[in-house]
């Protein structure tokens, strides 16, 4: 006899949170989640304010610039209303994305302040109201957290954590799509995004060993 969805949410996160293992990993997990995103926007704050390094970008460079912002948007938060759908009935899952995410910032964090970088020629701004209320408001923008893509790495956890192989090919085909519409968009170089996957995977299998009970 199959549960009505609610009962089965219900159930489903009753009996993992009667597990003192799930229970202090998530409640750290969003305590130190909390942390990082009111950290957020006085990082970037701080960093738009530095003087950075131009690379040279062959690939940036023979791209045209244009503004993929909805298509973009739409990719994003579709994807992530897929996850945490996913999420609801699997919190293992949501714990392992949540320590993933929590690493993947400190990282960022971490590479953008040892890489100050100026912001590629010809960016065109990528709105996204949902995402700039992390970076202190609707209207504010951010141009220099640069190395590496938190757009494109951000897909890439969700199709590192995502477990019915049609999502993961879902998740997989909006991390490429994502990358190139930043890259269209003249938001990030090159680098930013080819070093996305292979750093967030190292972000995921570091995040597996906290996830853990």
């Amino acid at each position: 006899m199959h549960l009505p969805e609610e009962k089965k949410l219900q159930t489903v996160w009753s009996e993992n949170w009667q597990n003192p293992g799930f229970r202090k990993r998530f409640q750290w997990g969003l305590l130190v989640w909390i942390l990082v995103l009111i950290a957020f926007p006085f990082f970037f704050s701080y960093i738009e304010q530095r003087v950075g390094w131009t690379p040279n970008d062959w690939l940036l460079d023979q791209l045209p610039s244009m503004d993929t912002s909805i298509p973009c948007f739409l990719v994003i938060w579709g994807m992530f209303a897929l996850f945490f759908y996913r999420a609801l009935y699997q919190p293992k899952m949501l714990l392992l994305f949540l320590w993933s995410f929590i690493i993947l910032s400190l990282m960022r964090f971490c590479s953008i302040y040892l890489l100050p970088l100026e912001a590629p020629a010809n960016l065109i701004p990528l709105r996204d109201p949902i995402s700039n209320l992390f970076y202190g408001g609707k209207d504010a923008f951010i141009t220099k957290d640069l190395f590496f893509s938190g757009h494109t790495s951000t897909q890439f956890l969700m199709y590192l954590c995502l477990q019915k192989r049609t999502d993961k090919i879902l998740a997989l085909l909006a991390t490429f799509a994502v990358g190139t519409m930043v890259l269209l968009q003249h938001v990030h170089y090159s680098m930013d995004v080819l070093a996305a996957p292979p750093l967030t995977y190292l972000v995921y299998l570091i995040a597996k060993k906290f996830a853990k009970y």
